[in-house]
């Protein structure tokens, strides 16, 4: 009985002594943008499977509005890409290789994204790129092709681009609703 309450006793110093060294206060993370290795710069070339809308913006001017949320430290943050271009945050990498959104002529309206996303390996794999996504992405049905990563997730927002007979892009739903409650 003595030895249970003096073990009892030690956990609980151990414990007081261990929160006694906590401040309370982490630094707040930061996401840092590094440069895209050499190797991994230039896209694959895609032949492209779609049909080109005379008038509509081009593939090459669109620009495509990506999150990326990094689970591990809650950051999250907004990737900005033209097809073609690659962003490197910390040990992933994204790569934009087309950006689409349904013409406003369509019932049901949707925007995807071709996406590659890649993550450096870690231990005795470090400096090696493994490709864990690629494939379209849809920003009305995320669930349709999910990036599966224990750390990292990516999404797709918006695509910037214009059909004929649009004097603006379309207004999304989110701000439409926050238009109509105010």
């Amino acid at each position: 009985m003595r030895r249970a309450n003096t073990l009892r006793t030690a956990l609980v110093l151990g414990a007081l002594i261990g929160l006694s060294a906590c401040d309370g206060g982490a630094p707040e993370p930061q996401a840092v943008e590094t440069e895209v290795p050499e190797e991994l710069k230039a896209a694959p070339s895609q032949t492209q499977s779609t049909v080109e809308i005379e008038g509509a913006t081009p593939m090459a001017e669109r620009v495509a509005t990506l999150g990326l949320l990094n689970k591990r430290n809650n950051i999250s943050q907004d990737l900005e890409l033209k097809p073609g271009e690659s962003r490197r945050v910390g040990d992933i990498i994204v790569r934009l290789s087309a950006c689409e959104r349904r013409p406003p002529w369509e019932m049901a309206p949707e925007t995807g994204a071709f996406v590659q996303v890649l993550v450096e390996g870690k231990g005795d794999n470090e400096g090696e790129w493994a490709r864990i996504f690629s494939g379209w992405l849809f920003k009305r049905s995320p669930s349709l092709n999910v990036v599966e990563h224990p750390v990292y997730d990516v999404w797709v927002k918006d695509c910037a681009m214009t059909y004929p007979g649009e004097n603006t892009p379309p207004v999304s739903s989110s701000t439409a609703s926050d238009d109509s409650e105010a």
